[in-house]
C-alpha cells in the first residue's frame, strides 16, 4: 500500500504585540523598626520610605496597602468569602470545604466570628514629608496619602510613617496561633507602597488573592521577646549577636540581659518582606553548590523531624534542576518557614504549614514566577500560579525520574473546568471571578497547560530555550502577557499572539477528530476535523501494521512558520491550515 497521506483542514485570526525590555520601574527603600509585644499581640513601628519616581508622571498622591484591615467582620474579604460560600460546585477542589460550597476552606465565615482581640488591623497615625503631616484617607485596606507637594518625574521623596498593628488570629496567610501552633506568621504586616507602573496606580483592595509590589531594598529591625526565634525572607546582618544557629561557625553570640532581642534583617531588590516568630522554632540548613543557602525553620516536634530533614534534602537536590531549566536564583539565601495556612510565597522565603515536599517546591518556584519576574498577579494570575504549577510539576517529575506524560493531573483539572460550565477567561482579574473554582483552575491548571502546550506549538526544545530567554529578559521588570509572547516569538520565529488571544482571553476549546479514512486511487486519505472553536497546528501520527510510523504535520497559517522536526520519526509537512473566523 502506498503511504501518501492527504490531510484536509480548517483555521483562523491574527493580531499585534509590543514588548519593552527597558520599561521603567519605580524604586523604593524601606527602613522599618517595630517593637513586638507577644502578650498583647500588638506592635508599634516607624517606617521610613525613600521613594524614587522614575516615571514621566507627576504624582499628587500615593497609596499604601493596609492588608490586615481585611481581617475584621464585614470587611470586603469577609463579605466576598461568605458570598462565594453560597455557591454549590460539585467538581473536586482540595481547597473547597467538605460541604461542597465554593468558599475557600481556609477562610469560610471565620472572619465574621473574630472578636475584638482576634481581629487584625493596621493604623497609620501619621505620614510626614520633611516634617509636614500629609492628609490621609483610609479606604479599608488601602490608605490614600494626599501630598502637600507632588512628587515630580525623575525625583525622590522620603516619607516617615508612624503605625501600629494588631496581629489577627490566623485566618489567611498571616496571623497568630495557627492550627499547627505557630505563634506569628508575619506577612503583609507593614504599610506597603502600592505599585505605580505604566498602567498607573494598582491600588487593589485586599479581598482574596494576589499581590504586586515595587522593587526595592529593605532594612528591618524587629524587637521581640528574647525567647522567640525569628526567621525571615532576607539576610540576618547581626547573626553573630543573635546566635541561635544563625551565627558563623565558631563564633559566640553576645549574651543579653534584656527581656527582648533585636533582629536586624536586610533584603535587596525584592518587592516584599515576610517574617515569622515562635519560641519553639528549630532550623536546619543545606548549602547548594553554585546556589543559595537553604534554611528550613519549623516547630520542633520529634514526630516530624525526619520529614523536615527530607524536605531540606529534596530542595537541595531540586535546585540544580531549577537553575538549569528556569534560570539562576539570584539571592544568597532561601528560607522555608513553617507557618501560615498552607503555602504562600514571598521574596527569599515561603510560609508552609506542613513538611510537604511538593508544596515546598511549588512555593520555591514562585521565586522565579513572581518574586523575580514580578508579574501583576491580580491581572495575570496564570503567569504566576500557572507557570509555577507547570515548573514545580516538571521539577518533581525530574526528581522522581518519572517517564511519560507528567502533566496529566494538570490537564485533568483543566478538562474538568472546561466541561463544568463555570469557566471564565483566564484574563479575568483575580478578584473578579464568579467562583473560587473557576479562579483556581484557570490560574493554576489552564496557566500550566499554556506552557506545556506552547512546547507543542513551537517545539519542546524551543520552549525550553524560551523559558531561559523569558527569565533573563524580564527579571525584575514586571512583564505582561504581550512581553511573554514576544519573547516566545523571537525564540521560535513564529507569530504567536493568536495563541494568547484564544487560550487566555476566551474559553474556546481545542477539539479535533479524525473523520473519513478512505483509499482513493491507491492512496490513503485521512480527513482531520476541527470540532472545537480554537485553531491549532496539528500532528497526526500514523502507525502501520509493521510497527513503522510516520508523522504528518499541519502548521497553522496564523503562525507564519513551522516547528522544527524533533525526533527520528519521518515527517511530512503539509500546507498550512486556511483561516476562517469563529
Amino acid at each position: 500500500m502506498k503511504r501518501n497521506i492527504i490531510v484536509l483542514c480548517l483555521l483562523l485570526l491574527n493580531g499585534f504585540l509590543i514588548a519593552q525590555p527597558d520599561r521603567w520601574q519605580q524604586k523604593i527603600k524601606y527602613s522599618i523598626n517595630v517593637k513586638m509585644d507577644v502578650v498583647s499581640n500588638r506592635f508599634s513601628g516607624t517606617e521610613k520610605i525613600e521613594y524614587t519616581n522614575n516615571s514621566s508622571d507627576t504624582l499628587s498622591r500615593v497609596f499604601l496597602h493596609l492588608y490586615w484591615n481585611a481581617f475584621q467582620p464585614n470587611s470586603s474579604m469577609d463579605m466576598r468569602s461568605r458570598e462565594l460560600g453560597k455557591t454549590v460546585i460539585s467538581e473536586p477542589n482540595p481547597r473547597r470545604a467538605s460541604d461542597g460550597l465554593d468558599w475557600d476552606s481556609r477562610v469560610k465565615d471565620r472572619i465574621s466570628k473574630l472578636s475584638s482581640d482576634e481581629i487584625g488591623y493596621q493604623r497609620v497615625s501619621a505620614v510626614l514629608i520633611n516634617g509636614a503631616a500629609q492628609k490621609l484617607k483610609e479606604h479599608e485596606t488601602i490608605l490614600e496619602v494626599i501630598l502637600s507637594k507632588p512628587i515630580l518625574p525623575k525625583s525622590k521623596t522620603v516619607l516617615d510613617i508612624q503605625f501600629e498593628a494588631q496581629v489577627p488570629l490566623q485566618v489567611r496567610r498571616s496571623g497568630r496561633d495557627s492550627k499547627e501552633g505557630i505563634r506569628n506568621s508575619m506577612s503583609q504586616w507593614y504599610p506597603k507602597m502600592v505599585e505605580y507602573d505604566y498602567q498607573g496606580w494598582n491600588a487593589n483592595p485586599y479581598i482574596a488573592r494576589e499581590f504586586y509590589g515595587v522593587w526595592g531594598d529593605y532594612d528591618v529591625q524587629i524587637s521581640i521577646d528574647k525567647n522567640y526565634f525569628v526567621a525571615a525572607g532576607g539576610d540576618l546582618i547581626n547573626a553573630n549577636e543573635i546566635g541561635l544557629g544563625y551565627e558563623a561557625s565558631g563564633s559566640k553570640p553576645t549574651p543579653t540581659t534584656s527581656a527582648t532581642r533585636t533582629w536586624k534583617w536586610q533584603a535587596n531588590n525584592v518587592h516584599d518582606f515576610m517574617w515569622a516568630a515562635d519560641p519553639t522554632y528549630k532550623m536546619i540548613t543545606r548549602k547548594v553548590a553554585n546556589g543559595p543557602l537553604i534554611r528550613v525553620v519549623y516547630k520542633a516536634v520529634d514526630s516530624v523531624e525526619t520529614r523536615w530533614q527530607k524536605l531540606a534534602d529534596t530542595c537541595a537536590l531540586a535546585y540544580p534542576i531549577m537553575a538549569k531549566t528556569f534560570g539562576n536564583y539570584p539571592y544568597k539565601t532561601y528560607t522555608i518557614i513553617q507557618g501560615g495556612d498552607g503555602g504562600m510565597e514571598y521574596p527569599m522565603a515561603t510560609l508552609i504549614n506542613t513538611a510537604s515536599v511538593e508544596t515546598a517546591i511549588h512555593e520555591w518556584m514562585h521565586s522565579w514566577y513572581q518574586m523575580i519576574l514580578g508579574t501583576n498577579e491580580s491581572l495575570y494570575p496564570w503567569m504566576d500560579e500557572g507557570f509555577t504549577d507547570y515548573s514545580s510539576t516538571r521539577v518533581m517529575a525530574t526528581l522522581r525520574n518519572r517517564q511519560g506524560f507528567w502533566q496529566d493531573a494538570t490537564y485533568r483539572g483543566y478538562f474538568a473546568l472546561a466541561k463544568s460550565g463555570w469557566e471564565e477567561p483566564a484574563s479575568t482579574h483575580s478578584d473578579h471571578y464568579n467562583t473560587n473554582y473557576a479562579y483556581s483552575n484557570a490560574a493554576y491548571r489552564k496557566g500550566a497547560v499554556f506552557m506545556e502546550q506552547l512546547g507543542y506549538i513551537i517545539g519542546d526544545t524551543a520552549r525550553d530555550l524560551f523559558l531561559l530567554d523569558y527569565f533573563n529578559t524580564w527579571k525584575f521588570k514586571h512583564p505582561n502577557p504581550n512581553d511573554l509572547i514576544r519573547v516566545a516569538e523571537k525564540r521560535s520565529g513564529m507569530e504567536l499572539d493568536w495563541y494568547k488571544e484564544y487560550w487566555i482571553n476566551s474559553t474556546k476549546t481545542i477539539d479535533y477528530s479524525v473523520g473519513d479514512i478512505a483509499v482513493i486511487d491507491g492512496k490513503t486519505s485521512i480527513t482531520v476535523k476541527r470540532v472545537g472553536k480554537m485553531p491549532m497546528p496539528v500532528d497526526v501520527l500514523i502507525t502501520f501494521k509493521d510497527g513503522t510510523q510516520e508523522m504528518h504535520y499541519m502548521p497553522l497559517d496564523l503562525m507564519y512558520g513551522e516547528k522544527p522536526k524533533e525526533n527520528a520519526i519521518p515527517r511530512t509537512v503539509h500546507p498550512e491550515w486556511i483561516p476562517i473566523n469563529n
